[in-house]
């Protein structure tokens, strides 16, 4: 089983629940100007990093999940960041990422590490659609 086989029917799954999720990528490319390419190399001029994703360590899928809250705010329609961490069973997270799924937490908002569908949508709390 692979990420992709859990994050792609995450996402439906999510959707269906009212949250609106995104796959997020973290990553490290090069950019500058094109001086020669060919089928196997790009040579650039200028190179500069290009860092992809929130930061390192960043969860796989982000997003918000509407609640309603309740009392001094009766009927407003809120959204709730969302961080949802994909694993397949036996792969552990980073350091990086434990820690962003934490801080997400501590922050109010919905976070955890899941390795199936219904993980994930349980850890989008309370959603009202």
């Amino acid at each position: 089983m692979s990420e992709r086989d859990i994050t792609n029917p995450l996402l439906k799954a999510a959707s269906k629940q009212g949250a609106r999720l995104f796959r997020q990528n973290v990553g490290l490319g090069w950019v500058g100007r094109i001086v020669r390419k060919t089928a196997e190399t790009v040579t650039l001029a200028n190179p500069r990093p290009l860092h992809a994703g929130l930061c390192k360590g960043s969860s796989d899928i982000i997003g918000w999940t509407p609640v309603v809250v309740t009392a001094d705010m009766v009927g407003r329609r809120v959204a709730v960041f969302t961080a949802l961490e994909v694993k397949t069973p036996g792969v552990p997270t980073t350091d990086e990422q434990a820690a962003f799924v934490r801080a997400v937490r501590e922050a109010g908002g919905y976070a955890a590490v899941v390795k199936n569908v219904e993980d994930g949508v349980a850890a989008l709390g309370p959603v009202l659609i």
